[in-house]
């Protein structure tokens, strides 16, 4: 059959699971990252704690029995060689003297000595299998980068399985219609990609539950019925290469390799009699309707989610959270698996699972751990239908926070963007095309206004992950000739799929700077950071203190004060600070690093200590109905890691002109006894109110998730003492919850001091 036009995709760049008995049957979770054996027979895995998924004690499994490595002349070299065994790109470290605890059985290897270069530890030089003076208080460990090698899976990534007839890819191809037809495709025949090219599925015994299982594949929640009898009739009067049959799915499939499948011979001379090609129809989620225009993509679904994806840098993956008793919380990895993960993708508008993420890959949530061993079937609806258990603090803790990467549908949005002029693919000037079918063009961003925001959007769009920067003037090398400015006043909330979703100028293109410099540029990253604040320690330390002006000098000098403190009779009588620490942590998979290199920080004599971020923490009081009565802000006058995870080490120290920033799994303390860390609330009177605090509030430095990024309390101030309660993220509660957000009764007493 030859369409006039054909429209395809292709799902994974991995090669589907092949049809052999040890790839049957649907995968198991592992507690490690372990490798399948290869030609020496040799299998590998990271063991330990405590421990990230990357990284841990090496352990090999050799003639049955498992083993470790003694850490004498271990080097990096030998680390990278490892991690590649162990599925990862390269080793960003090592560790000695059993960093992830002693291990047990043999200690296979000793004085390791790899160039770094070697296909396999087998090509590299030692004193000889099982030959070691060690102890198990030498074990060696490696760190790996968390970047998997391509073609690599482990126990929740659909497997590969070699030297057998194989499904390479899947696609739908419209049998109907003429020009150019909207994306995604919904319906058409169904193809595979075999070793000797494309074929279509016979569709003798097709059922609902082949389709559902297609339909996941490419992206969509759900199958719908189709019209059999006009495509039988199309058919006569097509030729067909037909080159599957057989299909029988039970429809809780992540894709179309683990159904049970028949593959025609090559000398078949009579290939489906009495059949046609298999058709199928999807059923796309609001978010990809294509039919429904830009617009609709940003509809949500009726009534509040129960389900949702944080920190994923593409969409369709993230950790997954649920929504219990109106708040926010994790899940535990426990028994998590490919059904679950489906379950999860399609309850929020996406098809199958691609991956069951554990060990937090997605970042670390804050908070609750709802949910622990959850066991899906794969049929129901949401995640909330699987059999699963309530978990206690002990039982799991955010290090095993569940994650997902979801199949989505093929919108080619990301042929409509690119990069021009960059030192890699990942940054450059913004160039976008326009017009209709036969008078596209491409042309540039105006730079008036595009921010961290805008910058998130487009990086989404090329599905290069997240932004680091935004930038409104580029001197990047122009090797196009693009010089006409065709977009301008590009305002986004940072989740649109694409900048056509934006808010924009449309056809009449303003512009305050002209020239291609002052065009929109980005530099996009895979990874962010997450700033998140200890909501509970803001609630245990508030109180109220009458500070004397004589000791406010340098405060007021830093703009700490309330603008009445300036007609104050200095240095006599006093302020009314309301003060409290906050304790800010980075969750995310990037380190938190001011805007401004060094060489821009300030140095401020009065507190001895350089700002390297104009404004860090907005600190308001508002009323209920949000009018603000106060404010405080905090300049990063110092970020640095006051304390850590048990297995991160501090990187950054602001002693000494030091590096600041604030490491993945660290957190910098502000404690309520220094300058600035209050809100002046002299002028206020009593009432209810609600205190707030924002962190990175001008969005000046990308995260993955600014949604997380205010905290609300509410607070009663009779004029005397100040109550301050119900501390939380301002996004953990529901809608709902947060609607009676001002009517919770005050918890706490604090006195003046």
């Amino acid at each position: 059959m030859q369409p006039v036009g054909v429209w395809w995709w292709s799902l994974w760049g991995l090669l589907l699971r092949l049809l052999c008995s040890p790839c049957l049957g649907s995968p198991t979770p592992s507690t490690a990252p372990e490798k399948r054996a290869g030609s020496q027979g040799l299998r590998f895995r990271l063991a330990g704690f405590p421990r990230k998924p990357s990284e841990g004690r090496v352990e090999i499994q050799r003639a049955g029995e498992w083993g470790t490595i003694c850490d004498d002349d271990f080097t990096l070299q030998a680390a990278h060689v490892l991690c590649r065994e162990l599925g990862f790109t390269e080793a960003t470290g090592w560790t000695h003297s059993a960093k992830y605890g002693p291990g047990t059985g043999r200690i296979w290897l000793d004085n390791l000595s790899c160039s770094g270069t070697e296909r396999s530890v087998t090509e590299c030089a030692s004193r000889g299998w099982g030959n070691s003076d060690c102890t198990h208080d030498e074990d060696a460990g490696v760190i790996c980068k968390d970047e998997r090698l391509p073609g690599f899976s482990d126990s929740n990534v659909i497997e590969v399985c070699k030297h057998h007839l194989q499904v390479e890819e899947v696609r739908l191809r419209p049998a109907v219609g003429r020009g150019s037809r909207p994306l995604p495709v919904t319906e058409g025949l169904v193809e595979v990609r075999l070793p000797d090219g494309w074929s279509q599925v016979c569709d003798k015994g097709w059922t609902a539950h082949n389709s559902h299982v297609i339909c996941g594949m490419l992206g969509f929640p759900s199958e719908k019925r189709v019209n059999v009898a006009f495509y039988r009739l199309l058919a006569r009067r097509q030729q067909h290469s037909f080159g599957l049959h057989g299909v029988a799915c039970v429809g809780t499939e992540a894709h179309l390799s683990l159904c049970s499948l028949e593959f025609y011979r090559a000398n078949d001379t009579i290939r489906c009699p009495g059949g046609a090609p298999a058709v199928v129809s999807c059923v796309p989620s609001p978010l990809y309707a294509a039919s429904s225009g830009q617009k609709k993509q940003q509809s949500k679904p009726q009534g509040e989610a129960r389900v949702r994806l944080k920190g994923g840098a593409h969409p369709g993956e993230g950790r997954v959270e649920v929504l219990k008793a109106g708040t926010w919380g994790t899940v535990c990895d426990r028994k998590w698996d490919l059904q679950a993960a489906s379950v999860v993708c399609r309850e929020l508008g996406f098809g199958s699972a691609r991956e069951a993420l554990s060990g937090a890959r997605m970042g670390q949530g804050m908070g609750a751990i709802h949910l622990s061993e959850v066991r899906c079937s794969g049929q129901e609806l949401s995640l909330w239908k699987c059999p699963h258990k309530n978990i206690t603090a002990e039982d799991c803790s955010h290090s095993q926070d569940a994650g997902v990467r979801c199949n989505l549908p093929y919108t080619g949005v990301e042929t409509k963007i690119r990069l021009s002029g960059g030192r890699s693919r990942h940054e450059g000037r913004v160039e976008v095309q326009t017009g209709g079918p036969g008078s596209f063009r491409w042309g540039l961003i105006c730079g008036d206004g595009w921010g961290t925001l805008e910058a998130m959007v487009a990086c989404r769009q090329l599905g290069l992950g997240y932004a680091n920067h935004g930038l409104q003037e580029t001197w990047y090398w122009d090797s196009g000739n693009i010089t006409e400015v065709v977009m301008s006043g590009v305002r986004c909330t940072g989740t649109e799929l694409s900048l056509d979703q934006c808010a924009h100028h449309g056809t009449h293109v303003t512009c305050k700077r002209t020239g291609s410099r002052f065009t929109a540029g980005v530099i996009c990253s895979e990874t962010a950071s997450d700033l998140l604040l200890h909501s509970a320690l803001v609630q245990e330390t508030a109180y109220i203190e009458d500070r004397p002006l004589h000791m406010l000098y340098c405060a007021a000098e830093e703009n700490c004060l309330a603008s009445s403190a300036r007609s104050a009779n200095w240095p006599y009588g006093h302020r009314r600070l309301l003060r409290f620490s906050s304790q800010i942590h980075n969750l995310g998979r990037a380190d938190f690093r001011p805007k401004a290199g060094r060489h821009s920080w300030v140095w401020h004599e009065c507190h001895g200590h350089y700002h390297s971020m104009d404004i860090f923490t907005h600190y308001d009081i508002l009323t209920p109905n949000g009018t603000k009565v106060a404010e405080g802000h905090k300049a990063s006058f110092c970020l640095e890691d006051t304390e850590c995870q048990e297995d991160v080490s501090k990187r950054y120290e602001c002693a000494n002109f030091g590096e600041q920033g604030i490491t993945v799994g660290c957190w910098d303390l502000y404690r309520h006894d220094i300058d600035c860390q209050w809100i002046d609330i002299t002028d206020v009177k009593p009432g209810n109110y609600i205190l707030q605090v924002v962190i990175n509030p001008n969005f000046e430095v990308a995260e993955s998730d600014f949604t997380n990024n205010a905290m609300k309390c509410n607070c009663k101030y009779d004029g005397h003492r100040i109550w301050v309660h119900n501390c939380h993220i301002g996004d953990a509660f529901s809608e709902e919850a947060n609607r009676r957000f001002e009517r919770y009764p005050g918890q706490t007493s604090n006195q003046i001091i």
